[in-house]
């Protein structure tokens, strides 16, 4: 008799530990930055941070997609790890496109997470965006 056991939340979540401590960091970037300054301040902090951490990451990656067109490139905030695309934004409420924007970045960059960050909400809410394979 074959035994089924119910998956691990851990199995369900993509990079678990790297989702958590990039989450951290941004936290901690908004904790000391609050929510007006603008986005290269953040990103030039978060990459203090990440640093500081031990995360390993690429700032301003271009991406392009190399079977349509290779000069069509895509410039991503933080490529942590080459696993996480994070994106991070400064502006009053995200949009479609924005996360439009991240969708594009995973296929190119044939990630399957990214992170979308919103600095100016009040109270920070990462939005995960998962590749899906069809």
């Amino acid at each position: 008799m074959t035994r089924i056991t119910k998956p691990k939340v851990s199995d369900k979540v993509l990079f678990p530990e790297l989702s958590y401590q990039i989450v951290g960091c941004l936290f901690e970037v908004h904790n000391k930055l609050g929510r007006f300054a603008k986005e290269k301040q953040y990103a030039d902090l978060l990459a203090i941070v990440l640093r500081d951490k031990g995360v390993i990451f690429e700032r301003e990656k271009r991406m392009s997609f190399k079977d349509i067109n290779p000069r069509f490139t895509n410039q991503v905030d933080f490529d942590i790890n080459g696993q996480v695309i994070l994106e991070l934004k400064a502006k009053t409420a995200i949009t479609k496109d924005d996360y439009d924007q991240v969708h594009r970045y995973l296929e190119a960059g044939d990630r399957k997470l990214g992170i979308l960050i919103n600095f100016r909400n009040k109270y920070l809410n990462p939005i995960r965006v998962i590749r899906s394979y069809s």
